[in-house]
């Protein structure tokens, strides 16, 4: 664990997703760490929970949504560290409830700024997503919002000592709504739907994502957007490492889909560095003034996208990363 964490007490919105349950174990695993708050709306989640980490006594549950200004001005009381995980982000979902996707990813992301900032706290983090780059569906172009406010956040700052930055990564491998999931359940009707074969994905596992953020609570100065460097999978390689028998159905590309995700666009390249297992986007705004990140400035040109990654995943090791999911 981050000595960076040490004594803090850390509150996680959507604490009871994958990330925030996967994120807070992490941390209860540290002796050194202080008080964990969990933030969410599901009161069975919450439960179930508690129930599973035997109550610890340096964990507290909140009730809470993050469209509520005033119950974040309470929960962030006498915090030290926010990580931001709470979100609507299934893309089907956000494309047919438009306005419940703005009011959380976007207002959602506002009032955590703000209660942030009111409330003292010392750093920010928020949890991005690669289709908040170059977004083509309402999920992603939300997100891409939402990286904004956070970045953007940090002159609301001014001279207080928030900071804020973003993380942000591929598919998370076997996260709640994933096709991980999709395609065990459907492992054993001898059909895997395809929406195109030619599809890549970034991918990245739980506790890999976990290590990122806490390494970038250590890394960061306010304004950033942390990439990590994650490998690429084809999806027809997914579907041959859980269902080598299966026939694939090609169904078509769904709205909001794109072929292949982007993490950094080429447009972004000029603020891009290449730190050796991450890139830095710094801020594009005048009251930027933090130091340079490591390692050197990515080629003007440069995308960071799934499709001309040069780490691949091969069947065997995408079924060595969900043996155990």
């Amino acid at each position: 664990m981050s000595a960076s964490l040490s004594n803090q007490t850390v509150l996680v919105t959507g604490g009871t997703g994958s990330f925030g349950q996967s994120f807070i174990g992490h941390l209860l695993a540290d002796p050194e760490v202080g008080k964990v708050i969990v933030l969410s709306r599901d009161e069975l989640k919450q439960w179930e929970m508690r129930q599973r980490l035997q109550q610890d006594p340096r964990l507290r549950f909140f009730l809470g949504d993050v469209r509520d200004h005033p119950r974040l001005l309470r929960a962030f009381d006498g915090v030290d560290v926010v990580v931001h995980a709470a979100a609507l982000k299934q893309v089907p979902a956000t494309e047919y409830n438009p306005f419940e996707a703005v009011k959380t990813n976007i207002h959602g992301a506002r009032n955590v700024i703000d209660a942030a900032i009111d409330c003292k706290v010392q750093r920010v983090i928020a949890l991005s997503t690669d289709k908040a780059c170059s977004p083509v569906n309402l999920y992603g172009a939300t997100k891409l919002v939402s990286d904004k406010l956070f970045v953007d956040g940090n002159a609301y700052a001014g001279s207080k000592s928030t900071r804020l930055s973003v993380v942000r990564y591929g598919n998370v491998v076997g996260s709640r709504g994933s096709v991980v999931p999709l395609f065990r359940s459907l492992a054993a009707s001898g059909k895997l739907p395809i929406t195109d074969p030619r599809m890549t994905r970034f991918w990245i596992t739980l506790p890999q994502a976990v290590d990122f953020v806490v390494a970038c609570l250590g890394r960061m100065q306010g304004g950033e957007i942390f990439v990590p460097k994650i490998p690429s999978m084809r999806v027809v390689d997914l579907a041959e490492a859980m269902a080598p028998k299966a026939e694939l159905e090609m169904i078509g590309i769904r709205p909001g889909e794109k072929l292949h995700e982007e993490l950094i666009a080429a447009a972004d390249s000029r603020r891009t560095h290449d730190c050796g297992d991450y890139f830095v986007i710094q801020p594009d705004t005048e009251w930027w003034s933090g130091p340079l990140p490591p390692g050197r400035q990515v080629a003007e040109d440069f995308r960071y996208s799934s499709d001309t990654n040069e780490h691949w995943l091969g069947i065997e090791e995408i079924h060595q990363m969900i043996r155990d999911v």
